[in-house]
C-alpha cells in the first residue's frame, strides 16, 4: 500500500501504539502529524528523526485533547487531513461509587469526545479530496467489559457507536470508518507495570504475562504495535473500500470468550 501524497493525522501518537501506527503509515509514504499533550524538545526530535527515517514530512502538534476546540484545532493547524487515526487515551481504575468525578470527565473527554471534534474537522476536508479514512482506535472493552473500568469501558463503547454514525454518514463517498479494538498491547506503559505486578503476586515474568496479564487473552501472547500499524494500513487500503462502520479485533481470541 502506497500512501503518497496523503496526510494522515494521528492522536496520541509520541509512544506506544500511536507511534507504532504512525511509523507504519508514514513507512509506506504518507506525511504525518504527530500529536501529544506534552510539547518537549523530545517530542519534535521524534518527528525529525522519522522524517528523515522514512524521507517523509512529519510534524509534532502538541494539543491538550480534553478539550475540544484543541483538538478541533490539532486537525486545523494540520491544514490537511486525508487520513485520521484517533488513538489518544487514558485510563483508570476504581469502583463505581469511588470513582473520581474528574477522572470520568477526563477520560470520556480524551477517549470519546476528542474523536466527535477531530473527526468533525477533518471530514470537510476528506470531502474536499474526494477520499478518507478514518481509524478509531477502540479496545476490546469496546465490545466487552471487565470491572473497575466504567469510564473507559463507556468510552471505548461509545467510540464503537460513534463509528457506526460516522460510516452511515458517509456511506455513499469515498470515505470509511472503522474500529480497531486491541486487547493487551506490550507498550512500554505495560512493560513497566510487569515488575511491580511479579512483586505483587510473588511470580516470574512468564508467569506474570501468562495468567495475570493475559489471563483473558486466549493466545497468550500479547498484540504487538506494528500489528495494529498494519491493520490500520489495511484498513487504508482499496482492498478495504467497502468495508466500513466495523469494528476489527486484534484482541487473541478475547472477544471470541
Amino acid at each position: 500500500m502506497q500512501l503518497s501524497g496523503k496526510t494522515a493525522i494521528v492522536t496520541g501518537s509520541n509512544s506506544g501504539i500511536g507511534l507504532g501506527i504512525a511509523r507504519e503509515l508514514a513507512r509506506s509514504g504518507a506525511d504525518l502529524v504527530i500529536n501529544s499533550y506534552t510539547d518537549t524538545e523530545e517530542d519534535h526530535e521524534l518527528a525529525r528523526k522519522m522524517a528523515e527515517e522514512f524521507s517523509v514530512t512529519v510534524r509534532y502538534i502538541q494539543a491538550d485533547l480534553s478539550d475540544g476546540h484543541a483538538a478541533r484545532g490539532l486537525v486545523e493547524r494540520a491544514g490537511a487531513c486525508d487520513i485520521l487515526v484517533n488513538n489518544a487515551g487514558i485510563q483508570h481504575v476504581a469502583a463505581v461509587p469511588d470513582f473520581p468525578v474528574e477522572k470520568w470527565n477526563a477520560i470520556i473527554a480524551i477517549n470519546l469526545s476528542s474523536a466527535f471534534h477531530t473527526a468533525a474537522a477533518a471530514l470537510p476536508m476528506m470531502r474536499k479530496a474526494g477520499w478518507g479514512r478514518i481509524v478509531n482506535i477502540a479496545s476490546a472493552h469496546g465490545l466487552t467489559a471487565s470491572p473497575f473500568k466504567s469510564a473507559y469501558v463507556s468510552a471505548k463503547h461509545g467510540i464503537v457507536g460513534f463509528t457506526k454514525t460516522v460510516a452511515l454518514e458517509t456511506a455513499e463517498e469515498p470515505i470509511t470508518c472503522n474500529a480497531i479494538c486491541p486487547g493487551y498491547v506490550l507498550t512500554p506503559l505495560v512493560e513497566a507495570q510487569i515488575p511491580d505486578t511479579m512483586k505483587e503476586y510473588g511470580m516470574d515474568r512468564e508467569t506474570v504475562i501468562r495468567d495475570v496479564l493475559l489471563d483473558r487473552q486466549p493466545s497468550k501472547e500479547f498484540a504487538t504495535v506494528e500489528q495494529l500499524g498494519g491493520t490500520t494500513l489495511f484498513l487504508c487500503s482499496d482492498a478495504a473500500a467497502q468495508i466500513t462502520g466495523t469494528t476489527i479485533s486484534v484482541d487473541g481470541g478475547w472477544t471470541a470468550l
